[in-house]
C-alpha cells in the first residue's frame, strides 16, 4: 500500500503531499522533514529506494523516490509494494505532469495545486494504484478541463438572463403599489 506521496524541492519545502493513512498534522510534518533528510543526503548514483526504518513510529515503511532537477518525488510505501513498480509509477506521474504543464517545474506545482492533486487522484486513490496508462490519465484530465471550461462559458453566457429573471421575480412595480403612506417614516423623525 502507498502510504504517502510527497513532492518537495531541493531545500525541503513541500510543494505537494497526499497522505493515504491518517496521521496528525505534526506527524505529517515530521515525516516530510525526516524523508527530506534521508533522501537529500543520498548521492545521485545510488539506488532510489531505501528502508524508512521506524519513520513516524511505523516499522513497515519504505521510501521510493526520484530526483528531477529541483524536485524530489517521493512515495512512502509498505513492504507489499514493488520498488521497481513504484519507480515506474513515479515516472508515469512526472511524465503526465510534463504533458499537463509542458515541462513541469516547481512554479506549476505551486500555482496549480488542484491540477496536481487531480493527477495524483487519477494515479493513486486510497493508497492503491488506479491507473498506470498515461494516455488514459490524460484523457481524464482533458475531460475535466473541458467540463471546467464549459461550466465557465455557461456561467458567463447565462448571467444576463439570470439577472433579468431575478429582477422580474422582485416584481418591483407591484411592491411600489403595495406601499402605504402610513408605513413611510416621517421626515421629522430623521436627525441630521
Amino acid at each position: 500500500m502507498i502510504k504517502a506521496i510527497l513532492i518537495f524541492n531541493n531545500h525541503g519545502k513541500p510543494r505537494a503531499s497526499k497522505f493515504f493513512i491518517h496521521y496528525p498534522e505534526d506527524i505529517q510534518q515530521q515525516i516530510i522533514r525526516e524523508t527530506f533528510q534521508l533522501v537529500s543526503k543520498r548521492d545521485d548514483n545510488v539506488c532510489n529506494f531505501l528502508e524508512g526504518g521506524t519513520l513516524a513510529g511505523d516499522s513497515d515503511f519504505k521510501i521510493v523516490y526520484r530526483h528531477y532537477a529541483t524536485l524530489y518525488f517521493v512515495f512512502c510505501v509498505d513492504s507489499s509494494e514493488s520498488e521497481l513498480g513504484i519507480l515506474d509509477l513515479i515516472q508515469v506521474f512526472v511524465e503526465t505532469l510534463d504533458k499537463c504543464f509542458e515541462n513541469v517545474c516547481e512554479l506549476d506545482l505551486i500555482f496549480h495545486v488542484d491540477k496536481v492533486q487531480y493527477v495524483m487522484c487519477e494515479l493513486v486513490m486510497g493508497g492503491m494504484v488506479l491507473e498506470t496508462s498515461m494516455a488514459e490519465i490524460m484523457t481524464r484530465i482533458n475531460d475535466q478541463s473541458r467540463l471546467e471550461r464549459d461550466e465557465v462559458v455557461a456561467g458567463f453566457s447565462a448571467a444576463p438572463s439570470k439577472a433579468v429573471s431575478a429582477v422580474k421575480e422582485l416584481n418591483i412595480p407591484q411592491k411600489i403599489k403595495d406601499i402605504k403612506i402610513g408605513d413611510l417614516p416621517s421626515i421629522g423623525s430623521f436627525k441630521f
